[in-house]
């Protein structure tokens, strides 16, 4: 989930302890996106992936972290085709062969955050929708590679746009990606694209910043509109849009994929 602002601008370096902690989280939201994998094809419901999410994250001691943020009414957002994120669950929305749905999940382990996305086809899909999840999927990777101590988030922000933007889509402007932990939103704001002017581009990556990152990427337009639901985020042009995320911890070296089995 990308919804929300945190107006504290101070980053938070977490201890070895924390990052264990978030270690774990991520390890649910992990294991949520493994049995949604295995479940989603032609006649599911939203609301029955849903309800498969919650019964994961609860079996293992976790609770969702989506759940009455902000008044969300449901465990995961559930996005499908032209729709970008905070897709709300619904025994109405029926999977059918040919779609892609995102599924964003989150998950509050003893008091920290874990956060991730994934983009998947629902059957066969057609050549461009295979492109936009390849491309949108690698753009994630491209970008985690940058986070190292010393890199400029503005590293991040130009590795994703240009990865994306050299194959023909687009990068949405109005959601980013942020830090992550105790607060499921915390500073900062992590752009999938270059703007120089933004108050957290110039900042560093450092040691025990934990970062949720995550590329929004569409067909036609790097335009959104929001549903009148309130919550449904939509490609302005009605194109395809796929979103992945990753919770990742920065170390001395090599980043740390937190959200991972």
């Amino acid at each position: 989930m990308v919804l929300g602002k945190n107006k504290k601008r101070i980053v938070t370096i977490k201890s070895s302890r924390e990052i264990a902690l978030m270690r774990e989280a991520g390890r649910i939201v992990a294991r949520v996106h493994a049995e949604i994998r295995e479940a989603i094809r032609p006649g599911v419901t939203t609301a029955d992936l849903d309800a498969l999410a919650e019964e994961v994250i609860r079996k293992h001691g976790a609770i969702p972290s989506f759940k009455g943020y902000h008044g969300f009414p449901a465990t995961i957002c559930a996005s499908i085709n032209e729709e970008l994120v905070h897709g709300i669950p619904s025994p109405d929305r029926v999977l059918k062969e040919g779609d892609i749905i995102s599924v964003d999940v989150g998950a509050i382990y003893k008091g920290y955050h874990g956060d991730g996305a994934w983009t998947y086809p629902v059957g066969e899909i057609d050549e461009e929708a295979q492109r936009l999840l390849d491309v949108t999927r690698e753009a994630l990777f491209v970008g985690i590679a940058q986070v190292r101590p010393g890199n400029r988030l503005m590293d991040y922000s130009r590795a994703v746009q240009e990865y994306v933007e050299s194959r023909g889509f687009y990068v949405v402007r109005l959601y980013t990606g942020h830090g992550i932990g105790r607060e499921m939103h915390e500073p900062p704001e992590i752009l999938n694209y270059v703007n120089p002017h933004h108050r957290d581009t110039r900042r560093r990556f450092l040691p025990g910043m934990t970062v949720a990152l995550e590329p929004m990427v569409q067909v036609g337009t790097w335009e959104t509109v929001t549903l009148s639901d309130g919550w449904t985020v939509v490609s302005k042009d009605g194109s395809l849009s796929a979103h992945f995320e990753h919770t990742v911890a920065v170390t001395d070296g090599e980043p740390f994929i937190l959200t991972t089995l």
